[in-house]
């Protein structure tokens, strides 16, 4: 069929050339990593985010193209997908985490915030773009998941619940596009520090910066970009389903050395 045999570049040193990415929550953390990191493979990337003052700087850095994107305003991703000729790689990494609070005291405000911009956030884009991933030949859809999403722990309701659902949804879309050019791909990252990621869920640097006390060498953002990188730029017959992501340090959820 005319198109379906395009998924890369003949040139291997710049493996995105030719190839449109999208990613949303680019404007700090994973999704500045991500976008960055694409378009140093070639990419065109499409950076989306609601503060525009910090995407546009750093499109300007890479070379890319900002614009803003609220996922979990419905208007907001119609213009979005709107202003998008191209989309071979969906990169769905808005999210958050908003609160740290046991189910006997949860906040059902926090916890609707939580499902809306990562579960319904991503349902929102990713049914604007599946049109485009699809008309591109060989598309990829990534979905931003989280160790959260694959096991629980206490005084994560909110975030894990909402995990699990980006997990399931991901599995999900994966069988119902089997058969079409479009892979759907899953990173699962465990401990990564950013710099806003824990600020916020726990509302102060100081409690986000305890998370990571004693921890020698938690993830970063550039170490789940280069995971990104690296599975959208397989041959397209290869999916990765799942990869699960954590630093050394960290051997399960509950499972952390640190040091005195």
């Amino acid at each position: 069929m005319p198109g379906t045999d395009r998924p890369h570049s003949p040139d291997r040193r710049m493996p995105g050339a030719g190839r449109t990415a999208v990613v949303s929550g680019a404007s700090s953390g994973i999704g500045a990593a991500t976008a960055a990191r694409l378009a140093a493979e070639g990419f065109d990337v499409v950076l989306g985010a609601r503060r525009l003052d910090r995407l546009t700087s750093l499109a300007d850095s890479i070379g890319g193209r900002a614009l803003q994107l609220d996922v979990t305003d419905p208007t907001s991703v119609d213009a979005f997908a709107g202003a998008v000729d191209r989309v071979d790689v969906l990169v769905n990494n808005a999210g958050g985490a908003f609160d740290a609070n046991p189910v006997a005291d949860a906040d059902l405000d926090s916890w609707a915030r939580t499902y809306e911009v990562n579960v319904l956030g991503t349902v929102r884009l990713t049914k604007a773009l599946l049109p485009a991933l699809r008309a591109s030949g060989a598309g990829d859809v990534v979905f931003m998941s989280s160790t959260a999403g694959l096991i629980s722990y206490e005084g994560g309701a909110s975030y894990t619940a909402a995990k699990h659902g980006v997990h399931t949804l991901a599995e999900t879309l994966r069988l119902e596009l089997n058969g079409e050019p479009v892979r759907v791909l899953e990173i699962a990252p465990g401990m990564v520090r950013t710099e806003e990621f824990s600020a916020n869920r726990l509302g102060s640097s100081d409690a986000a910066d305890a998370v990571y006390r004693g921890v020698r060498e938690p993830l970063v953002a550039e170490d789940v970009a280069d995971c990104v990188a690296w599975a959208v730029t397989r041959p397209h017959h290869v999916n990765i389903d799942l990869m699960i992501v954590r630093p050394l340090a960290q051997a399960a959820q509950h499972k952390v050395a640190r040091e005195s």
